[in-house]
């Protein structure tokens, strides 16, 4: 006898997704202050940029799929670095669920650093993006 799948009971509820605000402290990470609050876009610029500067594991009070794991593309063959940096970019911020799709990658290459600039995608809109990947972060 094969078993049958089970189906929905037509008294059963169906659980509705609500999205989460994005409202969040306005930091100014040259100066180290915060000062008043932002949403929406730059919330979510704010967020990549602080995504891409975590190192991933590093800190205990991030979750392990917070943060970039770019300091193992240094020094290596830049063929094999381009895809690398391509696939930790996108890891590390395609785990925050207002980010979309990160396209349009381009990376160049000058000595032991390489420069990625980028198009994100969030549910706010599209902005561009240019991470150096370099020894010291």
């Amino acid at each position: 006898m094969i078993p049958q799948g089970g189906m929905l009971e037509p008294d059963s509820e169906i659980v509705e997704t609500l999205e989460q605000p994005s409202l969040t402290y306005d930091l100014n990470l040259e100066e180290g202050t915060i000062s008043g609050h932002i949403d929406g876009l730059e919330a979510v610029k704010q967020a990549v940029v602080k995504i891409l500067q975590t190192r991933r594991f590093e800190h205990l009070i991030y979750s392990s799929n917070y943060g970039q794991e770019l300091d193992s593309v240094i020094g290596r063959d830049p063929l094999w670095a381009y895809a690398e940096i391509e696939r930790h970019i996108k890891e590390a911020l395609l785990q925050d669920d207002r980010l979309l799709s990160v396209d349009d990658i381009n990376i160049t290459f000058t000595g032991e650093q390489a420069v990625a600039e980028f198009t994100v995608q969030s549910v706010y809109g599209a902005f561009n993006m240019i991470k150096e990947v370099r020894e010291d972060g």
